[in-house]
């Protein structure tokens, strides 16, 4: 005898079938083994396939694909609703459009093609498929550039890029920074004499030098870099315009000084401009920004406190997966968040004696306890439902080919009471107190000078460790199990 059966309706919370408390799942059934829609209940409670459970009503099949899945909206399932909205909003046969076709295709084929429908609902989105539809926007990068910057067009854009639609930019990050450049000079449209000496700084200093770095550093880093020293060398012309009253062509060393005394640290990113504008002034002034003092010490946790992150990240259950394991590689590697970012699943290498991860040229030994933790996040790796399908990265970002972003990844690890920067401090202090910089170094991929300084500050002799050969052996980093 088969309990009661329930499925999710659109049009309300009670099954239309039952009239019970509405509670929908989807997945392999454990009666026959086969991935179905599981609207049945066995005695113990256990969720079953129609099938197993003896349902042969109508309801619980699309009245137009006749695919089985729960109704949507009448009668069909959330992918025809999908499909005919998009081929109502964008017309890919009047005129015919093979491109507009396949954007039908890659929105309605989403896993989660509900998500798509809400993505359409929004009213920004609609208008831009609306005016797509009706042939008002090329579909270019011209084309989007000419639209008002939102979430909408940059989740549009990943999507025709991730899907060939569109050609790539040479990166993804010069393209942003690209854009906020544009958009950052017309904010400064009303200070034409700042407006353009910041245009020449940007375009002749970080931009040509961003564009020969494609390829050889991370773009991220530079692009995040070039925007701060530009934000704060308009930031300084303005206060040097608005308070001193003078022009970029008048003020002195003494109004710098003037203008970093008593400042945030953030001020002190005016340095490269002053360095650009005094070789552009043929040495008449010679203009400089003295080095800023570090009043504080750097920041590191305790000990204790890291291992207990370490065990919030194992035992968090309500934490996503991903999140947990970006949290264990952040704490025992000291892998920074910009490159924790970046990793592709081609890090992690399963051999016979076990997993590893590769930061850098040497492999690391994944602890043996952590290794299912890793081995699920491999297997159901999140935000693969909807538009990023396909993707090599091991933490998928919310767009189309694109990974999780620094931010979205800092904001999480608040969860688990993890501060990046104490973190990474105290997990260096720790390392190299263990291993030689070297071969830490290697292991870590951070550069020996980088690790030398954490090892000073750490009070360990590192003149002793000789230049050896590199080896490339797995290097398991020691960890106590919380």
């Amino acid at each position: 005898m088969v309990a009661k059966i329930r499925v999710r309706w659109p049009d309300g919370a009670i099954c239309g079938i039952c009239f019970t408390e509405a509670l929908h799942t989807h997945g392999r059934c454990p009666g026959c083994g086969d991935e179905r829609l599981l609207p049945g209940r066995h005695p113990d409670g256990t969720a079953i396939c129609r099938d197993c459970a003896g349902i042969t009503r109508p309801e619980m099949q699309c009245v137009r694909c006749e695919t089985e899945a729960e109704r949507f909206r009448g009668g069909a399932c959330a992918r025809c609703v999908v499909t005919e909205d998009l081929e109502s909003l964008l017309k890919p046969t009047t005129p015919p459009d093979l491109r507009l076709v396949r954007l039908v295709q890659a929105l309605a084929s989403a896993e989660r093609p509900e998500s798509t429908y809400t993505w359409m609902r929004g009213k920004r989105a609609r208008e831009l498929l609306t005016a797509i539809g009706e042939r008002e926007i090329e579909l270019t990068h011209d084309g989007l550039d000419q639209l008002p910057s939102s979430p909408a067009v940059e989740h549009l854009r990943a999507i025709l890029i991730h899907h060939r639609m569109i050609t790539a930019p040479a990166d993804h990050y010069l393209a942003i920074f690209e854009r906020w450049l544009a958009k950052r000079l017309d904010e400064l449209h009303d200070r034409p004499q700042i407006a353009s000496i910041i245009e020449r700084y940007a375009t002749w200093h970080h931009l040509s030098r961003l564009r020969k770095r494609v390829g050889i550093t991370n773009m991220d880093v530079a692009a995040r870099d070039a925007r701060q020293q530009i934000t704060e060398a308009g930031k300084f012309l303005i206060w040097v315009e608005d308070h001193a009253h003078l022009t970029v062509e008048t003020f002195s060393q003494l109004h710098i000084d003037e203008y970093l005394t008593d400042a945030v640290s953030t001020r002190y990113e005016i340095k490269n401009f002053i360095s650009w504008l005094s070789r552009g002034r043929s040495g008449r002034r010679q203009l400089f920004v003295p080095k800023r003092r570090a009043v504080l010490p750097l920041p590191a946790l305790t000990q204790q406190h890291r291992l207990q992150v370490i065990r919030n990240a194992i035992e968090f259950d309500q934490v996503a997966l991903g999140t947990r394991v970006a949290a264990l590689i952040h704490l025992l590697w000291a892998t920074p968040l910009t490159r924790l970012a970046q990793l592709k699943m081609d890090c992690i290498e399963l051999r016979p004696d076990g997993m590893h991860i590769a930061l850098g040229p040497t492999p690391s030994a994944i602890p043996e306890f952590l290794a299912p933790l890793f081995w699920q996040h491999l297997e159901d790796r999140t935000n693969q439902q909807t538009t990023n399908v396909g993707t090599d990265w091991l933490f998928p970002g919310y767009r189309a080919g694109q990974h999780l972003s620094v931010p979205t990844l800092q904001q999480r690890f608040n969860v688990l009471g993890l501060d990046p920067q104490r973190t990474r401090n105290t997990t260096l202090k720790s390392l190299t107190g263990q291993i030689d910089v070297r071969s830490l170094a290697e292991t870590l991929g951070y550069a020996p000078k980088t690790l030398s300084a954490h090892a000073e500050r750490a009070g360990v002799y590192m003149g002793g460790y000789a230049a050896s050969k590199r080896v490339n052996t797995p290097t398991t980093i020691s960890l106590t199990k919380p």
